[in-house]
């Protein structure tokens, strides 16, 4: 079995509710964040168009950031979901420099954190808090076999913004518009 994120890139106004409930959630630091929100534009006046996308692990198939890890404190569950043990961590950063997502960060007290699914939440029967934050439903999780056959066939796991999906086959599904595929884009800063 393996779980991961539905993404309806058509749904997202990039309000970054999604990143906010995340760092609440795991109670954060300033400028330590699991779930990222961006907005990007691609073309040029008069002709520009603009998507979001927010990302989080995306719980590989062949996580590079367990690979990496020299300690063993990243593990993947038996549900899929890549869980970094902080106690295990000695924070050599290799998680975070192997990850071609950006996933992994290090705190101030020099060890590694990232998204793990809510794991517990889900374990309660609830969902992971980005999912439940989403004011327009533009997220989703599950097991990734359900998500498929929810979300249709039109599915992708590659778009401009992202590295290939070749080596770590990636559990996010992403219903994307037409300009993600587009190269030359621009991140907005708001």
């Amino acid at each position: 079995m393996s779980i991961g994120f539905y993404f309806d890139m058509s749904r997202c106004t990039g309000c970054r509710a999604c990143q906010i409930a995340c760092k609440d959630k795991n109670r954060l630091e300033v400028g330590t964040i699991y779930r990222n929100a961006h907005t990007f534009s691609v073309g040029s006046f008069p002709e520009v168009k603009c998507y979001s996308y927010s990302a989080s692990c995306n719980h590989c198939e062949s996580p590079a950031c367990m690979a990496a890890c020299p300690t063993g404190a990243i593990d993947k569950r038996e549900d899929g979901a890549v869980i970094l043990d902080r106690e295990v961590c000695k924070g050599d950063g290799a998680c975070v420099e192997a990850c071609p997502y950006g996933v992994p960060k290090l705190w101030e007290d020099g060890k590694a954190g990232k998204c793990d699914s809510c794991y517990l939440i889900r374990e309660a029967g609830g969902t992971p808090a980005c999912v439940a934050a989403c004011p327009n439903r533009a997220l989703d999780f599950g097991e990734v076999e359900e998500l498929k056959k929810k979300y249709g066939d039109a599915l992708v796991s590659d778009i401009a913004v992202l590295p290939s999906s070749d080596k770590t086959k990636p559990n996010v599904y992403i219903n994307a518009k037409e300009t993600a595929t587009e190269t030359g884009f621009t991140e907005v800063d708001w």
